[in-house]
């Protein structure tokens, strides 16, 4: 357990005093687990072919800095045993790279990491998605209808249960906004994903992504972004320490580690706001 000293100021209004209160926080400590960040894009009209896949540990709360994980051994295989090997091109980076990966949509993936005497693996289906059918901007939307709200279009194929993973970055934000959806309700029907902002303004740029995923990925992600937004930060900024994702140990399965492997199919659009 490790001990932390806060310092409360306290100012007294009307007497313009000031006070100094010690409270001593304790907090309980864990050895570093390994944090894998595994997620494969396919952006559609391009090959596909580099990959990363990011190796950190957790760290104290109050750290600053992000541990990375180097000397890994990390490949990905398809249901043939191709192996595509990741490799840290820049050492201590924590980021492995591959550049000869092949993309096949629903085929199966497995992923391995050796590292201090360990081995991580797991297994997804590259998901297909749907392409962006089109955009529409409403410049009444919102509750008080002041907001500008732009509604992204995508058909869903209506031949099997399908999710969705959404990003919409706006130019003028550092942190992307997320969200998960299904075809439980719509299926083979066109569906809308809105982005409305009270900060949005004619001119601002919106970056919008949208993935397709497995059934896991997206249980996942609904629990990752119900955290973040009681927590008012985004899903990838610090992984929670109780969600676990589909990532096994073989070698020891109480020392887990965290984070999601995920292949997913991906189709981008950037929008200018009118």
């Amino acid at each position: 357990m490790k001990k932390y000293t806060l310092i409360l100021v306290l100012f007294l209004t009307f007497g313009l005093v000031s006070c100094e209160e010690v409270i001593d926080v304790d907090l309980d400590t864990a050895a570093p687990r390994l944090v894998i960040d595994a997620s494969l894009k396919w952006e559609k009209g391009t090959d596909g072919s580099t990959q990363k896949i990011k190796l950190t540990t957790t760290t104290g709360y109050f750290d600053q800095t992000i541990p990375a994980v180097s000397n890994a051994t990390v490949f990905v295989t398809n249901s043939s045993e191709q192996q595509f090997d990741f490799m840290e091109m820049l050492p201590g980076s924590g980021d492995y790279i591959c550049t000869n990966f092949i993309p096949t949509l629903n085929e199966n993936y497995t992923l391995t990491v050796i590292v201090n005497g360990n081995t991580y693996t797991a297994t997804e289906k590259l998901m297909p998605v749907p392409e962006i059918d089109k955009i529409e901007q409403k410049d009444d939307g919102g509750f008080g209808g002041g907001n500008i709200e732009i509604k992204f279009f995508y058909t869903d194929n209506g031949t099997t249960s399908d999710f969705y993973l959404s990003r919409a970055q706006l130019s003028r934000y550092s942190i992307p906004q997320y969200g998960v959806s299904n075809d439980k309700f719509y299926q083979g029907n066109q569906i809308s994903d809105i982005y409305s902002n009270e900060d949005i303004e004619s001119g601002d740029t919106i970056d919008y992504t949208l993935s397709g995923i497995s059934e896991g990925y997206f249980n996942y992600m609904q629990v990752l972004l119900s955290i973040a937004g009681n927590a008012g930060g985004g899903p990838f900024q610090s992984p929670p320490a109780t969600v676990r994702g589909n990532i096994l140990n073989t070698t020891d399965i109480n020392n887990y580690a965290l984070g999601f492997f995920s292949v997913s199919e991906t189709a981008s659009i950037n929008y200018m706001v009118n």
